[in-house]
This record gives C-alpha cells, sequence and structure tokens, in this order.
C-alpha cells in the first residue's frame, strides 16, 4: 500500500467525526505536507519516516476512537421523524378501524341512553343468592338419592347366594375371543350428549365401575348393586327437575361405584382400573367427620426391605383418605423419636394436597436403622394431640393415632393409662406389617383397647382395602346418631381433561375445576342400628364454570370479575387461577392446584383483611391498590379495585366480586326495538360471546346444540319463546349492533377501493361491553400474515367466560381516541403483526361510560417501512443549522434505531429477529439509563403458583435455608462421594499407559434418576419484573460510558401513541460494563 493510500485512508476515516473533526484533519494535512517535502531524502525516509508514520496512524486511531465515542446526535431530527411516524401510524390506524365514525355514532346517541352506577354491594348479593339456590338444588337430589338408597336397603334381605347380572361399566359393548359379550357385559347403549361433556352416554340407564382389585361376584357387591338399582329412577327424576345436573352417583362402602348417566370405562394400558371410589375425597368427607391424625411409623433395622415398602405405601395410602378439613404429622421412630419434617415439630398441619404430597416426598427418603422403641413415640404423639385440643387447633373433633410396625415389644400400657385412658378420646389404629405373627397380639391390645381398629397387612395389594377399614371406625358415630350432614368438596380437575393448547394458552383453566355435594348413606335396619353400618356415600358434581356463570362478565365490566373461595381459605375459582402446568407437550394438572390460597391470588392483600373476612362468612366490602398483570404477565396496570363480598348460605362457599373504579364504575343502558336490532343483529361481520349466556341452552335438550346467537335469533323472533334470556343483555346487545352497524358499510367500501388499500393492512375489529363483536377482513387468508388473530383458536383476543379481549383491556387504560400499539407474544404464533386499538367512550353529564374498542391489525412489516422510508435524511440534506451527525440515517451501520412500546417491547429494529422482545436484553446500557433518568420505571410482579425446576439437593423448593454453612456442608458430602466412587473405578494401572489412559471413558455418571429429577418441576413462588414508560417525560438524551467508547443516545416520544422511537450509536459495544436486563422469573427463597 502507498504512502499516499495511508494518509488518504485516514483521512476518509476522521472526517466521519462531526466533533473537532477539523482541527485533527488539519494536523493530518500537516503531516502530509511534511511527508512531502522529505521525499527526496529517501534514505532518511526509509530510515525514521516510516516509523513516524507508524506512531501517526496508531496516534489518529486513538484519536479516531475517542471522536467515534462522542457522536453527536440531533434531538431535533429525531423529534421530527417521530412526530412524522406517529402522523403516519395514526393516520393508518383511524382510517381503516373507522374509530372516528363509531366514536361519532355513540355520541350521537347520548341523549338517548343513561348511565347508572353499579353498585357492587347489591351484585354481591344478587349473585350469591343465586349461587345458594342453584347450590340448594344439588343438595335436594343428593338428599333424595340418600332418602331412597337407606329405604332400599331397609327392605332388602342380604342374601348369601344371590345370583344376579349387572352391567359392569368396563365390560358392555365387548365380545369375548369368540365374539361373545362377557359376562356382565352385554350391549348398553350410548350416545354423545352435549350436557355431559360429548361423552357417550346413557340417560336412561346407570352402571357399574368396581376396580381390578374387588371381585365383581362377591355377594356384598352383589347384594348391593341389586339393592341399589333402585336409584335408577331417582337419578332420572333428579335430572328432569333439575336438567343442569351432571353426574349423579352412589359410591358403596363395598367397594363398586354406581354412575349416571351410564358410561364405558375405558382401563389404563394395562387393562387396570385403579379407580376406587372410596378413595374420593367427596367419600372420606361424607363418611367421616374432621380428624387430626398423627401417623407413627417403625423405622428400626427389622423393618428393612419389603416391610419398609409395604409401610410407605400404607402411610401414602392413609395421606390419601385425607382432605382438607383434617390435619396430621408423621413421627419416624426406632432408638428416637424423629419428625420427618422437622418444621412440623410438634403441632398439626392441615392436610391440604400441597403437604400431604410434601409429606409423601419426605416418606420416601425414610431408611430403617436401630431398635424400635415405640413408647416415647407414643408418648410424643399424645402430646401433639394434646396440645392441639388445649390450644382449640386443630380439627376439633376426631383423633386418632395410626401405628405402623412390625411388632411391640417393649412395655406401653403406661402410655395409655397416663394419656388416654379413661375416656379414651384418641383412637389408635394399628397396622402388622409384614407376615410375621409373633407379635400380633400386642399390637392388636394396643387397637381394641383404645378404640381403634387392627389390621395385618403381608402384601402390597393387602394396603388398599386395611388402610379404608379406619373410616368406618370413625363413621360409627355419625351413623349411630344419623347425622346425615351434607358435605362440600375443595375444587378438583374434572376427569375428562382436555389437552389443547388453547386451553392452556387461556386463562380459564380455574373453570376446569369441579366441586362435589355428598352425602352419607346409613343402614336403618333395626337389628344393625346400634352397630352403626355406613353403607356408602351418595353425591352429584358442580362444574364450577356452570356456577360462574350467574356472575355475567357484562356486569362486572372490563377489568371486573368474581371468584368464590372456601372455609379454608382456599380458590374454588379465580381467573388467576391456574392449576395446570405443560410438561413438555402435556398438560398436567399442578400438584397443589386445589390448595391455592387466596393470598396467593390476591397477592396485595398484605395484611390478609379481605381473606380473614371472606373465610369468617361475613358480608363487606374493601378497596385495594392492585398491580395488575396481562399479556401472561409481560405488561402491568395499577388499577383501584373494590371488592365486594359475601357467604353463600347453606355452604361453606363465600362469593367475591371486584369493581374497577373509573370506567368500571359506570355502566351505560340504550334501548332499541327488537325489530331493528334483530336486522343488524343477522349481519354477516357479527358475533356474540360463545362461552356468555346471553339465553339459556342447557335446560332443554333440544336447545344444546344451538349456538348463542342462533338461540338468541329463536327467541327474538319468536320460533323459541320458551327459552330463558338475559333480558338486559339482550337489550344491550341489540342496542350495540344498531349503533354498530354502520361499521360494516365503512369497511366494505375502504375494502372495494382496492387502489387506495394500503397492503399490510389485514384486519379491522371491534367489542362492545355487551359481548358483540364485529371484524372485516381487508386480506384473504392466503395472504393474511395473522391467520390466527380473532379465530376460535385466538382465546385471548375473543370474549370468554373468564375475560375480556386483550385488546379490549388495555385499550380501557388509555385516553380514550388515541390508539395503542403492541405485539402479541411470539408464542400466540399470531406472526409478525402489530395491533392498534382505542377505546370508545359514552358520556352522559359528568359520568363516563366505556361502550367498547375499535382497531386495526396490520403486519410489522409494513409498519417497518413506513418507519424507515421516514427515519433517513437524504444525502443532499442542508446540514447547515444541524448541530450534529447529518444526514442522519437509520440505515448507517453505526446508528441503530427502535421503536419500542410504553413496555419496553420492541417493534420495529434493525435486526428482525428483536421485534417482540424486550428492549433491556437488546441493549442493556440504553434500558439501565432509562430506568436511571426515571423514563421507565421497573415494578415487580409475583407469582405463587409457579412451576420452577427441582433442587437435587433439596426435598423441597419449601426446605428452608438454614446458613450458607448447610451449603458448603451440602457441596463437600458431594464432593467427598463423587471422589469415592472415583477410587473406587479408577485403574491406576492404566495411568501409565496413555493409549488407554486417552480412550478411558468414565464408569460412574450422575445417575440417571437425579438428571430426571433434576428436570422435574414443582411448586414455587417467584418475583418477575415489569416495566412502565413514564408519560410525563417526552424526550431524552444522553451519554454512555463504556470504557475507552461513549455511546449517545436520544429517545422521544411518538405523539398519539404509547411508542417511543430510540436512536442509538451502535459502535460502541457496551456489554461488558452493563448486563442485559431479562424479564426472567426468579424463584423466592425462604429463610426460617
Amino acid at each position: 500500500m502507498s504512502l499516499r493510500l495511508l494518509v488518504s485512508l485516514r483521512l476518509h476515516i476522521c472526517k466521519r467525526a462531526t466533533i473537532g473533526g477539523p482541527v485533527r484533519i488539519a494536523a493530518a494535512a500537516g503531516m502530509k505536507s511534511r511527508i512531502r517535502g522529505d521525499a527526496g531524502n529517501g534514505s532518511k525516509w526509509d530510515r525514521s519516516g516510516k516509523k513516524m508514520l507508524l506512531m501517526w496512524i496508531i496516534f489518529s486511531s486513538s484519536l479516531c476512537l475517542m471522536v467515534e465515542g462522542q457522536m453527536k446526535l440531533s434531538p431535533e431530527t429525531v423529534q421530527k421523524w417521530a412526530v412524522s411516524f406517529g402522523k403516519e401510524i395514526s393516520a393508518l390506524s383511524t382510517r381503516y378501524s373507522g374509530a372516528k365514525l363509531l366514536q361519532k355514532k355513540y355520541k350521537d346517541i347520548e341523549a338517548a341512553v343513561k348511565i347508572e352506577e353499579v353498585v357492587g354491594e347489591e351484585l354481591a348479593k344478587k349473585f350469591a343468592e343465586e349461587m345458594e339456590e342453584m347450590l340448594g338444588r344439588k343438595m335436594k337430589s343428593v338428599k333424595r338419592l340418600a332418602e331412597a338408597a337407606e329405604d332400599a336397603d331397609l327392605y332388602h334381605e342380604y342374601n348369601e347366594t344371590l345370583m344376579f347380572d349387572y352391567f359392569n361399566s368396563m365390560l358392555i359393548n365387548t365380545v369375548d375371543g369368540n365374539g361373545n359379550p362377557p359376562a356382565l357385559g352385554g350391549d348398553f347403549a350410548l350416545e354423545k350428549n352435549e350436557h355431559f361433556n360429548k361423552l357417550p352416554v346413557n340417560t336412561q340407564l346407570s352402571n357399574i365401575q368396581v376396580p381390578t382389585n374387588v371381585y365383581n361376584r362377591d355377594p356384598d357387591i352383589l347384594n348391593g348393586v341389586y339393592m341399589s338399582e333402585a336409584l335408577n329412577d331417582v337419578f332420572i327424576d333428579n335430572f328432569q327437575k333439575d336438567p343442569t345436573l351432571t353426574w349423579q352417583y352412589f359410591g358403596s362402602a363395598a367397594g363398586f361405584f354406581r354412575l349416571y348417566p351410564g358410561i364405558q370405562w375405558i382401563p389404563d394400558e394395562n387393562g387396570v382400573v385403579t379407580f376406587d371410589c372410596r378413595n374420593r375425597n367427596w367419600y372420606i368427607q361424607a363418611a367421616t367427620s374432621p380428624k387430626d391424625v398423627v401417623i407413627v411409623v417403625d423405622v428400626s433395622g427389622s423393618m428393612k426391605g419389603l416391610r419398609l415398602t409395604i409401610a410407605k405405601h400404607t402411610i401414602n395410602t392413609i395421606l390419601d383418605t385425607l382432605g382438607e378439613n383434617d390435619f396430621v404429622n408423621i413421627v419416624a421412630y426406632s432408638d428416637y423419636v424423629r419428625y420427618v419434617e422437622p418444621c412440623f415439630k410438634g403441632t398439626l398441619v392441615q392436610a391440604d394436597l400441597d403437604n400431604r404430597e410434601h409429606f409423601k416426598l419426605l416418606v420416601d427418603g425414610l431408611h430403617v436403622k436401630g431398635e424400635g422403641k415405640v413408647k416415647n413415640a407414643m408418648k410424643e404423639s399424645f402430646k401433639i394431640l394434646n396440645e392441639a385440643a388445649a390450644l382449640g387447633q386443630g380439627s376439633l373433633c376426631n383423633q386418632a393415632i395410626m401405628l405402623i410396625t412390625d411388632g411391640a415389644m417393649e412395655d406401653f400400657q403406661s402410655v395409655f393409662e397416663e394419656f388416654n385412658w379413661p375416656e379414651r378420646r384418641v383412637r389408635v389404629f394399628t397396622y402388622l406389617i409384614g407376615r410375621e405373627m409373633t407379635f400380633a397380639e400386642n399390637v392388636k391390645w394396643i387397637a381394641c383397647n383404645n378404640k381403634g381398629y387392627y389390621t395385618h397387612v403381608s402384601t402390597l395389594a393387602d394396603v388398599q382395602e386395611n388402610v379404608m377399614e379406619y373410616l368406618h371406625v370413625l363413621s360409627r358415630p355419625m351413623v349411630i346418631n344419623h347425622d346425615h350432614d351434607i358435605i362440600w368438596t375443595e375444587a378438583y380437575m374434572d376427569s375428562v381433561l382436555p389437552t389443547t393448547k388453547e386451553l392452556f394458552n387461556s386463562q380459564a383453566q380455574s373453570l376446569l375445576l369441579m366441586t362435589s355435594v355428598a352425602m352419607p348413606v346409613f343402614s336403618k335396619k333395626k337389628e344393625t342400628l346400634s352397630h352403626g353400618i355406613l353403607l356408602g356415600v351418595v353425591g352429584t358434581d358442580v362444574a364450577l364454570k356452570e356456577l360462574m356463570r350467574l356472575a355475567p362478565r357484562y356486569k362486572l365490566g372490563v377489568h371486573g370479575y368474581a371468584f368464590l373461595i372456601t372455609n379454608n381459605g382456599y380458590i374454588l375459582s379465580h381467573p388467576d387461577l391456574r392449576p395446570l402446568y405443560k410438561e413438555g407437550k402435556r398438560l398436567k394438572p399442578k400438584p397443589n392446584y386445589n390448595s391455592v390460597d387466596l393470598m396467593e391470588v390476591e397477592w396485595e392483600d398484605t395484611e390478609e383483611k379481605l381473606r380473614t373476612a371472606m373465610v369468617r362468612g361475613e358480608t363487606g366490602t374493601m378497596a385495594l391498590d392492585v398491580r395488575a398483570s396481562v399479556d401472561k404477565g409481560r405488561r402491568v396496570m395499577f388499577l383501584k379495585n373494590d371488592y365486594f363480598y359475601t357467604v353463600i348460605n347453606e355452604t361453606p362457599f363465600s362469593l367475591g366480586i371486584v369493581l374497577t373504579r373509573g370506567y368500571g364504575q359506570y355502566i351505560f343502558i340504550g334501548n332499541v326495538s327488537v325489530e331493528e336490532g334483530l336486522h343488524d343483529l343477522l349481519a354477516p361481520d357479527l358475533t356474540i360471546a360463545s362461552e356468555w349466556t346471553y339465553c339459556e341452552t342447557d335446560i332443554d335438550p333440544a336447545h344444546r346444540k344451538l349456538s348463542q346467537l342462533q338461540a338468541v335469533v329463536q327467541y327474538l323472533t319468536g320460533k323459541e319463546p320458551h327459552l330463558e334470556c338475559d333480558a338486559q343483555l339482550l337489550q344491550q346487545t341489540l342496542f350495540d349492533a344498531v349503533v354498530t352497524a354502520p361499521m360494516e358499510a365503512y369497511w366494505t367500501a375502504l375494502m372495494l377501493n382496492t387502489s387506495g388499500m394500503d397492503e399490510g393492512v389485514e384486519t379491522a375489529f371491534l367489542g362492545t361491553r355487551s359481548g358483540l363483536m364485529r371484524f372485516q377482513r381487508y386480506a384473504g387468508v392466503e395472504k393474511r400474515i395473522g391467520k390466527t388473530f380473532l379465530t376460535s383458536t385466538d382465546m385471548e383476543n375473543m370474549f370468554t367466560l373468564d375475560h375480556f379481549p386483550v385488546w379490549y383491556r388495555r385499550a380501557s387504560e388509555y385516553p380514550a381516541g388515541q390508539f395503542l400499539y403492541y405485539m402479541p407474544r411470539q408464542e400466540t404464533r399470531a406472526g409478525r403483526i402489530v395491533i392498534a386499538t382505542t377505546a370508545v367512550t359514552v358520556t352522559v353529564g359528568k359520568k363516563t361510560a366505556i361502550a367498547g374498542a375499535i382497531g386495526v391489525q396490520m403486519t410489522l412489516d409494513m409498519i417497518e417501512s413506513k418507519f424507515w422510508a421516514i427515519a433517513s435524511q437524504p444525502n443532499d440534506t442542508d446540514c447547515s443549522d444541524t448541530d450534529g451527525v447529518c444526514p442522519l440515517r437509520c440505515d448507517s451501520f453505526d446508528i441503530a434505531c427502535y421503536v419500542i412500546d410504553n413496555n419496553g417491547f420492541v417493534i420495529i429494529s434493525k435486526e428482525r429477529t428483536d421485534a417482540g422482545r424486550f428492549f433491556g436484553e437488546v441493549d442493556g446500557s440504553v434500558m439501565t439509563t432509562l430506568i436511571k433518568m426515571g423514563m421507565f420505571k421497573r415494578v415487580s410482579l409475583f407469582d405463587y403458583q409457579a412451576m420452577c425446576k427441582m433442587n437435587l439437593h433439596s426435598v423441597s423448593s419449601a426446605r428452608p435455608l438454614l446458613s450458607p454453612f448447610y451449603g458448603l456442608a451440602s457441596a463437600l458430602k458431594w464432593f467427598l462421594s463423587n471422589f469415592l466412587l472415583f477410587l473406587l473405578e479408577f485403574n491406576i494401572c492404566g495411568f501409565w499407559h496413555t493409549d488407554h489412559f486417552a480412550d478411558a471413558k468414565p464408569s460412574f455418571s450422575v445417575s440417571s434418576a437425579h438428571k430426571k429429577r433434576g428436570d422435574m418441576l414443582q411448586p414455587c413462588d417467584t418475583e418477575y419484573p415489569s416495566f412502565v414508560y413514564e408519560p410525563s417525560v417526552k424526550e431524552t438524551n444522553s451519554i454512555i460510558k463504556c470504557g475507552r467508547c461513549q455511546k449517545m443516545f436520544v429517545v422521544q416520544q411518538i405523539p398519539e401513541s404509547n411508542l417511543l422511537m430510540l436512536v442509538v450509536q451502535a459502535d460502541c459495544d457496551c456489554s461488558r460494563q452493563y448486563s442485559p436486563i431479562t424479564m426472567a422469573p426468579e424463584e423466592v427463597k425462604y429463610i426460617l
């Protein structure tokens, strides 16, 4: 390379700078003339000139680095771009959505409407009364079943040799190897029924399910099935009186399960049916009263091998018989007594699903050692129960000790004399483990002298039946006194579990849950009355979504909602309850899905005032400032919520409703004629919320196949005058249909004007509070990028039983008339699209209510093309008055330009993969500076229903962080154990043979079980951030110092939008000084 070329190259590089450029260029020119002057003295140049040139190049390079680090960007230029871009997208959004026309139409009818304030107390009372009436009908049905079952038993004489064929739900409609129906099988008519989850059922007959481990022709089974045939007519009669009833059933103490309507029961892949009705919560809670249970397990050396396996299975089976009204603890003993969970020492804990699963995990880790000394274990157990009774803790009802051992040798009578005799208030149940019978008499004596029950469990197959025996003993006082208490269960998952991704993406997961109402059935025969014989339990299921339909969404407003809790504070239904989680491609119920406390959802209630009042069954109201998240927690809204709550009489449930202040305080009511409204309701671009109840279609079987829109039309046209419809909702829907009708013609006219259409505008849409939606597809399905937007799979953007669309909710918290822009999440598979939405309001006097929201969906490519055309100064720009880089172009390699929304998510970037990402992940330095400058605020949100990967070094995420030394000890233990394995496996002779050494592979590794366990998910609590733009800061610019360079950036708010424009110097890398800011959740660790 020639000297002239080298010098000109440096000049070209330095000319890129704008600050101090002329000075440095002049210096370079002076050096150039000097070089030329010395050109004649070649030897001198050869000796020293090259060195000087090299020094100059190095020096000028460092100068240029400094100069480029101080690049100056013109805020005025960026402001012009922002204004131009804002006008461009606002005009696009206004034109293609028709927002001004719709707002005008609602403005024109303001004189004809009235706005009413929503009175929360009245709503809560009305909803609660309707729910009480509905649940009351279910209780009456169950009472009729119980009376019929007891009467049938009273007149049935037990026949040891009875021969009776019944429909076994596992054998019906099947054939054996010869093509013949098996015994207890045969033809059983089944037909798909909309009311029963579209399952094939027989509404004229019930049938029988028997667990695989129960003989289906046992005399007790045959007599019970024959006797309970009388329930068939009652099942049918109940269903006719209350068509909203779902499954009705009778669970027998003998083990069979009579279900109406009859279905075909499908066994698992091994041909086994493990379902046993006696293990279900509704059966256990109805059969027994609440109880305190201490499980005492022998872990002495004699319990090794199969005995310990049987003992663990026995403990787990006992735990499965407990519910949230029960309290429990587990004590293990050998030479000494220890609690399986040290945190629960000396106390009882609620036997909810979370605690039961926690105990099971700990029991699995038990190991045997030493000599069994039961005396101290029994003393400790009695102390726990006595202290609970004295302090008014626990269930305040039955108390029991479950002793699981292979023998009791020492003198233990004194313990019972001291703690339990003569009242025998605590029952003691004993389970003798293993085939050895040497100490059977001792173990039996303990049970029989403490009003308990003794069982011998010699194999794993014996566990189930033997554990269930204690329930019959605890139920005897109820049976003798004929306490027909009706019980309601906590929420549980319907066995017909949908597995579609659309369901998982919907927030309405809580509506998959059910509750059951059940009642015990006793023998009324005189000869057995004193024995207290429990025949079984009758019950029916109540889908919680049916209950929540009685609190219609349109009455609660865009952010309002209703929820239900039990008297234990656990959620029955709540829009933020998420009982499912995703494991791979499958949806699974979370381990603690039905023991989520109200505090874990309404976590802003830090003083637990709301929870305490509702658990006590009080009626009242309170207000809370809340941080509500939308879009799967990525965005936050600040709301002022009013809570109204009351008890649902005759049940253990309390109802709460939430109304948001501001627009949520008011509802407007309009009126039009049926003829006028019906005409516009039949428009092809119109739909109504399919999950809402405009008309009740579930009462008459003939109506069950009607969609809500079809039912409304049938009712309004007089074809189905007997349909029960919501008059207020129909009135508002007809009104909205008339007011929004001109939008169809407006959108159609735009679409027909093909020459004037901007390519990339795909869908215009609107929605109203009545659940009415209209939309116009400007582009055909083959050309649309947002193919799933506003389809049946796009639950987030539709009106559902659980929520208003995302675009409606977000628009309602933004000034009406201004468009809010955002990109849907990438996992929604909506494509590279942008949604623009704005609210439409109605004002009467000083009251303003939201009438609806309207918007347009566009492709990101179209928005980008508009932006890049604006954000680029032409080369012939007059730069005389510009203080900074000129011409400024976003397509320059050393300039990065972005458009981000008010939550910091990138919409436009040169890097296409940045779109939809959080800006802090793209450029941590600029985002950190914006937060420090107050332009963005970080908001902490919490998720108390999260699932985290299991920690290999702890049994549970709930394990306390005792101290730093615990972690050090665990690490040391891991190192020593693996080092010992290494010494055992390592062939030291091979060390001297390099060939062998090179090819050697370790024969030890992390166990597959540990790897698998490390990938397992378990419930945990997490904290995660959300970011919010502070709209009072319209613009800012700054310089970030990053080592040897400096980065300048300019931020400008884009007018009439929620967007910001960022122009950033791109040739200064600050990643070493500033880490990316992520929105990843962090697990909350608790120190106890």
